[in-house]
């Protein structure tokens, strides 16, 4: 057992939903005899008793137990001696061990979700037995009761922390366990050259080198693969965490119209007054599926208004730290020493991709020649919407780069992750380089070994507890 602070089969509680007014709320119990416990607040404890796995029963939570309710009367409150006994007309969810989430008894109260009402709910269980759930504690439970392991674990936070429909979509996927079972193929892949390395050892023949006694080529598969895993993860933050996209331009190039264009909401005050925008704005956006902070800053102009000044100066500072530099220009006049000027000294710093902005005008001019100064050149028109989509697709390109990962079935979900796998791939490159280099097989097992532990740790087959202890503290309570 680690040393969490959690301890494990004591009944506790949470809060599984939102405070905030909505139509139900959800209260989550789990441990061992909550079911029991329960039942002594429930207007209806023997159908609750009786109730089988994975079904719901219809009743009352009662905040001073359930001496005078009986199932008959549970329908109707006007049968109640004691009305203000009441807290709220619920429906429990029941699930028995070991078919629940957590692997234990399980009870969840959905109660109506009013902020007070839910409250009460919880109060009421931590009055009869039970004690608050700690972050993440549920799904520890389950991960201690083999219910889960913990790229999956880890999955849960990222489905309710994802961006975009392709940042769930990931998560997802290590959450239904493609990651699970890759670095499981892997381990086998490594498991299997370790035993035939082994019987080497233990009935030696006469061999050359080192290197003859087994097959590396399975070795080489799963360097590839723990290498593709690695060479991937940044695409993969990027989906979890987004990247910086910043807006900007001369004034009136038409930045706030796009920005509200790819919020696809009226977020930015659009106006022909030069300098409306003073200061900058931001809001998440996505990008084919790439989520990104999106900023819309103030034109970049010389000006005698301290206030547009300032707005200019943070706008600069902005750039510093952006991803991707998209400059607008408005398509009815050419490119100046400023644009260019301007391209050229951020493009070393970010990818700046030009914006062709109110192409739909019939003053528009054609799109420049390609150039240095910036990376690609897109023609928009942030009032019709025409371009929008290429737009989007190169703002991902320039994101991900070449480390986009559509092409892997799975992918690593965490920093904690992507140390374990380059450690694993580490100590693969360096059993075959100790297997040509004619050392002792030995020293190869030793690294297979390392690398094996590497993989165990991913999925929590081997793990210190102070990594559970930094996975588990970062989920949400009721989780």
């Amino acid at each position: 057992m680690t040393n969490l602070g959690y301890t494990p089969e004591e009944p506790i509680a949470a809060i599984a939903t939102a405070l905030n007014p909505g139509a139900i709320g959800i209260v989550r119990a789990s441990g061992k005899g909550c079911i029991d416990l329960v039942q002594k607040i429930f207007s209806r404890p023997e159908a609750l008793r009786s109730a089988p796995g994975n079904t719901l029963v219809y009743g009352w939570i009662l905040s001073c137990g359930n001496k005078s309710a009986s199932d008959d009367s549970a329908h109707d409150m006007e049968n109640f001696p004691d009305k203000k006994d009441a807290v709220d007309q619920v429906m429990l969810g029941v699930y028995r061990a070991p078919k629940s989430f957590t692997g234990e008894d399980m009870v969840e109260l959905f109660c109506h979700g009013g902020v007070s009402v839910v409250k009460a709910v919880l109060d009421t269980l931590l009055k009869n037995g039970f004690r608050l759930a700690q972050p993440g504690e549920f799904t520890f439970r389950a991960y201690i009761n083999g219910k889960t392991d913990l790229t999956r674990a880890e999955a849960v936070r990222e489905i309710i922390e994802s961006k975009t429909d392709v940042s769930r979509s990931r998560a997802a996927g290590r959450l239904a366990g493609n990651l699970f079972k890759e670095i499981d193929s892997i381990k086998k892949t490594i498991t299997d050259t370790l035993a035939a390395i082994e019987v080497e050892i233990e009935y030696p023949e006469d061999e050359e080198n080192i290197a003859d006694s087994f097959n590396e080529e399975p070795l080489l598969l799963a360097k590839g693969r723990l290498s593709d895993l690695v060479s991937g993860w940044r695409s993969e933050k990027i989906y979890q965490d987004g990247a910086r996209v910043v807006l900007c331009g001369k004034t009136n190039a038409g930045k706030s119209s796009l920005f509200n264009a790819l919020l696809k909401e009226e977020r930015a005050i659009v106006s022909p007054v030069e300098g409306t925008t003073r200061d900058w704005l931001e809001s998440w956006a996505s990008f084919c599926g790439v989520p990104a902070r999106l900023f819309d800053t103030a034109g970049l102009r010389a000006t005698d208004d301290v206030i547009e000044a300032q707005g200019v100066e943070r706008a600069k500072d902005i750039l510093n730290d952006a991803d991707v530099i998209l400059y607008l220009a408005d398509s009815r006049s050419r490119l100046d020493k400023d644009d260019m000027d301007f391209m050229d000294s951020r493009k070393n710093a970010a990818p700046v991709i030009l914006v062709w902005n109110k192409c739909d005008s019939e003053k528009s001019l054609p799109l420049p020649e390609k150039n240095a100064a910036w990376s690609c050149a897109v023609s928009v028109s942030a009032r019709t919407g025409q371009g929008m989509g290429a737009l989007s697709q190169a703002v991902k390109d320039m994101i991900l780069g070449a480390s986009g990962t559509e092409r892997l079935q799975a992918g690593l979900g965490s920093e904690r992750q992507k140390v374990c796998v380059a450690e694993a791939l580490e100590r693969v490159e360096h059993a075959l380089s100790a297997a040509r280099g004619n050392y002792g097989l030995d020293a190869v097992v030793q690294d297979l070994e390392d690398a094996l532990d590497s993989l165990g740790e991913v999925t929590g087959a081997v793990t210190p507890d102070d990594v559970l202890g930094t996975i588990f503290a970062n989920f949400c309570v009721g989780k």
